[in-house]
């Protein structure tokens, strides 16, 4: 397959263009360039594992954004003077610590005003109970 390493070796526009260009003069041909970048994974995003070769070199973006961000926390991992070092670990603990809390106070409130909303609602249809309904359907004395 000369052809597709020239192709990629060009990169997603040369690809791009040629879809284009199939859909242009003939649309299956088009289309079956189409399939065939989706089923190669050579039109994948970087979220996906089968992202294709752009994505799988080193200086492309990592599978996921949690171990990119975990891989550049390993790489700088020591700056040669240790108290800094401790100085900054403990921040960062810190600054987790107190994401977390926040993240927990956020979800208190949520709670809390879920719970006035539902207690709300639970009196207003307490209060439409003991209330004859306006549009309801008015039934006839039998006599």
């Amino acid at each position: 397959m000369e052809l597709v390493q020239k192709i990629d070796d060009l990169g997603k526009p040369a690809w791009i263009a040629l879809m284009v260009l199939g859909f242009i003069l003939f649309w299956p041909v088009g289309l079956a360039i189409l399939a065939y970048l989706i089923w190669s994974g050579r039109m994948g995003c970087a979220h996906h594992r089968g992202a294709g070769r752009w994505y799988n070199n080193e200086a492309g973006p990592s599978s996921s954004w949690r171990s990119h961000w975990e891989a550049r926390r390993a790489q700088r991992q020591s700056s040669g003077n240790r108290a800094f070092d401790d100085y900054r670990e403990d921040m960062l603990r810190r600054l987790e610590d107190e994401q977390k809390e926040f993240k927990d106070f956020l979800e208190r409130l949520r709670h809390a005003k879920d719970k006035q909303e539902f207690d709300q609602f639970m009196d207003d249809r307490k209060r439409r109970g003991d209330q004859p309904s306006a549009g309801g359907p008015v039934t006839q004395p039998q006599g």
